[in-house]
């Protein structure tokens, strides 16, 4: 019998961590397109400076468990790293051409992209996690079938965020291995680290400029690390703890109209008519996957607490 006690309505203080998170994983695209600095770089800078802040707890608190990790744990973070490397080398770039809300709403496809890899590890989809991904796919396409009629560029973005939101789907796969042993933050330590590794030799052979940017470039690279980086990721953690994972996956969707309204407001990006039903049509399908997943683990579960 399932003996576990059914999780309390949110407080206060929960909602509240859910609205910061919210805003500032919102303003992480606006931020990207406001940056006088090419994407990559700021991608370097973003997950090395998110490092630098987090080791004075993993080398001093949370010293015992990193000395103790076993190399399976270990290589699973490394991987996810460069998983994580992968998304931000696709998906910053997208930003910067092409639409914050359209490169926003095709990155947020990820859980679509974390079905399939499911189905292709033989846990298959439910039936409405098929029909959303089928309403994420006919969304993207017609998203980004507009996008063919405004200029190769925009295509261009378009597929850079998609893969950015494949790599995203294996980055959350590889990381959901490593987190089996390792705490949030040792095993985020580690991948933020061996992703800026990577996109430093990315950078550094592909020549890009890692410095001589205005102020106001560095002030939103240090608002992405303390906004979108820290916070906003430290806020769903905890709210994790108080809420279900269900509910925070639907709510990470809010991400694609508040980066869409943040850069309207504040760089002029009004969207375009003819793409908004396709980006609603494809939230809705994620949000059907999301839903479905989470109705097909409470099917299991009391079979698997009897």
């Amino acid at each position: 019998m399932n003996t576990r006690s059914p999780r309390q309505r949110p407080g206060l203080t929960t909602v509240v961590a859910l609205v910061v998170a919210v805003l500032a994983v919102s303003s992480s695209a606006p931020l990207i397109a406001f940056a006088a600095a090419p994407a990559l770089a700021i991608a370097f800078w973003r997950n090395g400076l998110a490092a630098v802040a987090l080791t004075p707890v993993t080398l001093g608190p949370r010293r015992r468990e990193l000395a103790g990790a076993t190399r399976r744990s270990l290589a699973f973070c490394f991987l996810a790293g460069v998983a994580l490397a992968a998304h931000f080398a696709t998906w910053m770039p997208s930003v910067q051409l092409g639409s914050v809300a359209t490169a926003t709403a095709l990155v947020a496809t990820q859980p679509v992209w974390q079905g399939l890899i499911a189905a292709a590890q033989g846990r298959r989809p439910s039936t409405a996690g098929w029909i959303g991904i089928g309403l994420a796919v006919a969304g993207a396409a017609w998203a980004t079938g507009v996008d063919v009629g405004v200029s190769g560029r925009a295509v261009f973005a378009d597929v850079l965020a998609l893969l950015g939101a494949v790599a995203a789907a294996v980055y959350t796969a590889l990381g959901e291995q490593a987190r089996t042993t390792l705490s949030t933050t040792t095993y985020t330590w580690i991948c933020y680290g061996t992703c800026a590794v990577g996109l430093l030799l990315v950078c550094l052979v592909g020549r890009v400029d890692l410095a001589g940017y205005d102020a106001r470039t560095w002030a939103a690279i240090l608002a992405l690390v303390a906004g979108a980086q820290l916070l906003g990721h430290s806020m769903f953690n905890y709210a994790l703890q108080h809420t279900s994972a269900t509910t925070v996956s639907v709510l990470i969707l809010l991400e694609v109209p508040g980066a869409a309204l943040l850069a309207w407001v504040w760089l002029g990006q009004r969207p375009h008519a003819d793409v908004l039903p396709g980006l609603l049509l494809l939230l809705a399908g994620v949000a059907v996957v999301v839903l479905g997943a989470a109705r097909a683990n409470r099917a299991v579960e009391p079979a698997l607490a009897d």
